[in-house]
């Protein structure tokens, strides 16, 4: 009896130490899965710090406007314009029809010049005749400005818009044999100036009826119309 005793003690001390191996081993597997992830499963993404940016919608060009276009003094149409020169010498008119001009230089005694060329979008004309006969003006303000050179004299001039019956008239034609060729200026305020050539010999111009355009010449009459370019 006195030996069986310490087999018992002996055989509880090893059944509690297997005990605890097991327990052991339990609670080892246990603590070996704690925190970590499982096969297959996919980690979070980690929060980003970074504000969105906004999109900045592109500029638009708004459409392009054309700058307005500069008043010419140039009119459309027919327009008639005479006056004098400066110094009182000769009268001048121009007779404008769209981007043609003809201008007509009389001294009323024994001097005259037909010019003719075009008007540029700006008003201004250079107009060219015999002789070397040029004109340069501007049309502007309702008047013609500039300078006209006869027989090398050049002479500044303002020729004012002329209502009918005022402007420009010639008439041209053939009496017993004779060539016959006349301009007249009216004038604004009524005046005439005007030569008529008989086979090219000058002479003052007889007085144009503005209203019919008969002019009396030679026991008969001759007819003179406005001049067109």
């Amino acid at each position: 009896m006195k030996r069986s005793g310490p087999l018992y003690t002996l055989l509880g001390g090893l059944l509690l130490a297997l005990f605890m191996l097991s327990l052991n081993a339990t609670t080892g597997e246990g603590n070996s899965s704690y925190g970590q992830d499982s096969p297959g499963a996919s980690a979070s993404p980690a929060p980003s710090s970074a504000k969105p940016t906004k999109s900045t919608p592109a500029p638009t060009e708004s459409p392009s406007k054309s700058p307005p276009k500069k008043p010419t003094g140039k009119p459309t149409g027919k327009s008639e314009y005479a006056g004098r020169t400066a110094d009182d010498a000769a009268a001048v008119s121009v007779s404008i029809r769209d981007d043609k001009a003809i201008a007509y230089y009389c001294n009323g005694r024994d001097a005259e010049s037909w010019l003719k060329g075009d008007v540029k979008d700006d008003g201004s004309m250079r107009l060219t005749g015999k002789d070397g006969a040029k004109l340069d003006a501007t049309l502007a303000d309702n008047a013609v400005r500039g300078k006209v050179e006869i027989d090398e004299q050049p002479r500044d001039f303002t020729a004012a818009r002329a209502k009918k019956p005022s402007g420009l008239y010639r008439a041209t034609t053939e009496v017993r044999g004779a060539e016959i060729d006349g301009g007249w200026i009216v004038l604004p305020d009524g005046r005439q100036v005007g030569i008529l050539k008989e086979d090219g010999k000058p002479q003052k111009a007889p007085r144009l009826d503005p209203e019919t355009g008969t002019v009396p010449f030679d026991g008969g009459e001759l007819t003179a119309r406005p001049v067109v370019p």
